[in-house]
C-alpha cells in the first residue's frame, strides 16, 4: 500500500511539475502511468478530480479575462460529449481493452505535440461547426481518458491567438466546466469509493507541491525541452499499453 501511494505521488508530482512549468501535461502524464495501477475508469476519475482543483485555482486568478459568450457553442458541445463519455466510462471503463485505446490516443497526442504547432494557420477562422466538432471531441475524449485538452487548445488558440491571458483563462474555465460535469455525474452514480478518497487526498497535496515547484522553476527551465521530454515519456508509456 505504501509503495503504491509512493508511486502515485511520483506520477502526480511529475505531472503537476510539468503543468507548472509549461502550462500543460498533468492529465497527459498522469494517464500515461496510473492505468498501470488502476483501471482506466479509476485513473480517469482521480485525474479529472485533481485537474478540477488545478484548473479552478488558475481560472480564479484570470477570471476577468473569461469570455463566456465566445465559449457557449463549444461548452454546449463539450457538455454533450461528457454525457456520452460518462456512459462509456461507466459501462466499459474497467475493461482491459480500454488501455489499448488509451495507448493509441496518447500516441496521436504526442504526434500533435511534436508536429501540430503550426496547424492553426491553415484554419482562417472559427466557425460554429468547428466549435461543435472540437468541443464534442474534447468533452468526449476528456471524459473517458482525461486527455481531451488538445481539442480545446487548438480551438482556443484560434479564438484568442492575440491575447494569451484570454486564451489561458478560457482554457482553464473550459476544464473547470467539463471536469465538474464528469465529477458530478460519477458522484451521483456512486463511483467514488473510500479508497479513492485516500488517493485523492494524497493527490491534492502532491499537486499543490508539484505546481508550486513548476512555477518556481518557470524562468530556469526550457518549456520546449520540458514538452519534448514529457512527449517522449508519454510515447514510451503509450507503446507499453499497446504491447
Amino acid at each position: 500500500m505504501l509503495l503504491e501511494l509512493f508511486f502515485i505521488f511520483l506520477i502526480l508530482l511529475a505531472g503537476s511539475f510539468i503543468q507548472g512549468v509549461s502550462g500543460f501535461g498533468f492529465g497527459l502524464l498522469a494517464m500515461s502511468f496510473l492505468p498501470l495501477l488502476f483501471t482506466v475508469k479509476d485513473s480517469t476519475l482521480l485525474v479529472v478530480s485533481l485537474a478540477l482543483i488545478v484548473s479552478t485555482s488558475i481560472a480564479v486568478q484570470l477570471y476577468k479575462h473569461i469570455k463566456w459568450r465566445a465559449l457557449l457553442v463549444m461548452l454546449a458541445a463539450a457538455f454533450v460529449g461528457r454525457i456520452g463519455a460518462f456512459f462509456i466510462l461507466s459501462n466499459y471503463g474497467e475493461l482491459p481493452i480500454m488501455r489499448d485505446f488509451l495507448g493509441a490516443f496518447l500516441i496521436l497526442v504526442v504526434i500533435y505535440l511534436f508536429f501540430g504547432k503550426g496547424l492553426t494557420r491553415y484554419v482562417p477562422r472559427v466557425t460554429a461547426p468547428l466549435a461543435i466538432t472540437l468541443g464534442a471531441l474534447g468533452g468526449f475524449v476528456g471524459g473517458i481518458y482525461a486527455v481531451g485538452g488538445p481539442f480545446f487548445v487548438f480551438l482556443l488558440m484560434l479564438m484568442f491567438k492575440d491575447d494569451k491571458y484570454a486564451y489561458s483563462a478560457n482554457l482553464q474555465v473550459t476544464f473547470v466546466f467539463t471536469n465538474t460535469i464528469t465529477v458530478l455525474l460519477h458522484a451521483l452514480n456512486g463511483d467514488f469509493t473510500s479508497s479513492w478518497l485516500l488517493y485523492f487526498a494524497v493527490g491534492v497535496v502532491t499537486v499543490l507541491i508539484g505546481t508550486r515547484l513548476g512555477v518556481a522553476c518557470f524562468t530556469y527551465v526550457s518549456q520546449e525541452n520540458t514538452k519534448r521530454i514529457a512527449g517522449v515519456i508519454v510515447a514510451i508509456a503509450a507503446i507499453n499499453f499497446l504491447l
